[in-house]
């Protein structure tokens, strides 16, 4: 499958949230133009989002539910933009995602389930303030699977993940049938512009499938560029940093360290970053659970996680669009 390959411009870099947020509410009503600006945002459990939505009275007084950020005087400047006038979560006619046939303009609801956040959420508004264009997030992602056996990609030999050629049908699916699963679009073409990737639990749980992390790693990013012929396609990995900095587990470490280090990778360079989220762990005692592998279905956690994929994808964004010839559709 290869691209459409369209130049297009660029939105004025805004340096901080506080600055993002003025922006959101006028931009939520509009639909952007062409080509559109497709991202793709795969994982497991927590990249299908856990963040819980509305108030529970019964867990912790609601805090740590997206609807207690709005509504707290301390936190409601940060997420203002998120609903309107009225107090209705606001749904953006500038960013579509489709989540394993759920579809529409970006909102609340798109985490695991529909009274749940992941990163997603502040992800595309992120990417929908950066560019005039349509975005488009295409999220893949299923609870409790691994990049040693379920993701695994071709490169790294043996069996190819079951979930890693389902990924890739849907991507392919999607984008071949954009008119279809969005009726707002002109047919005038699209662009892959970026791929995000939150995972590690079940292979930080597995000695040998985390010995082999790093290498199943690098794999991953080449063979995705490869198979949806996307070459050097920006590529943001979310650390597994759940317990934030009180985590003391071996595996744990090893798994981020391992994640860490493939952004480092001369190769990648400039087309790869590596978003440390251990500041986005929330404790249980202002989080609506105490799930740790969920980080504590804390909504804050999802959307500091998006925010963070969001910036990282932005930064590399805007050094290609600086240096001509480092990837060749621009």
């Amino acid at each position: 499958m290869r691209v459409k390959k369209k130049r297009t411009g660029s939105k004025a870099l805004l340096a901080a949230l506080t600055v993002l947020v003025l922006v959101h509410a006028g931009r939520a009503g509009q639909a952007g133009k062409s080509p559109v600006k497709v991202f793709i945002l795969a994982g497991q459990s927590n990249m299908e989002g856990q963040g819980k939505i509305k108030i529970d009275a019964k867990r912790n007084e609601g805090k740590g539910s997206l609807e207690y950020l709005v509504k707290d005087p301390t936190t409601t400047k940060r997420y203002k933009h998120l609903v309107d006038d009225s107090g209705q979560w606001v749904v953006r006619k500038d960013v579509w995602i489709w989540y394993l046939g759920r579809k529409g303009g970006l909102t609340v609801g798109y985490g695991a389930r529909n009274d749940r956040i992941g990163p997603e959420l502040q992800f595309g508004h992120v990417m929908a303030d950066y560019f005039d264009n349509q975005v488009l997030l295409v999220k893949t992602a299923w609870g409790g699977k691994s990049l040693a056996k379920d993701f695994r990609p071709p490169s790294s030999g043996g069996e190819v993940g079951p979930y890693y050629i389902e990924m890739i049908k849907h991507v392919k699916d999607v984008l071949a049938n954009l008119k279809k699963h969005f009726g707002d679009y002109d047919g005038r073409g699209y662009e892959l512009a970026g791929f995000g990737w939150h995972q590690g639990w079940n292979d930080r749980v597995n000695q040998a499938f985390n010995d082999e992390y790093e290498k199943n790693l690098a794999n991953f990013i080449r063979d995705i560029r490869k198979d949806l012929d996307a070459k050097d396609i920006p590529f943001v990995i979310a650390e597994t940093g759940m317990r934030g900095h009180e985590e003391t587990h071996p595996r744990a470490l090893s798994l981020m360290r391992a994640q860490a280090a493939v952004a480092n990778y001369e190769q990648f360079k400039g087309n790869v970053a590596f978003v440390g989220t251990k500041d986005f762990y929330r404790p249980k005692e202002v989080s609506p659970s105490g799930q740790g592998y969920h980080w504590n279905h804390n909504a804050e956690t999802y959307f500091l996680i998006g925010n963070g994929m969001g910036e990282a994808m932005r930064k590399l964004l805007e050094k290609q669009r600086k240096t001509p010839g480092l990837r060749e559709h621009l």
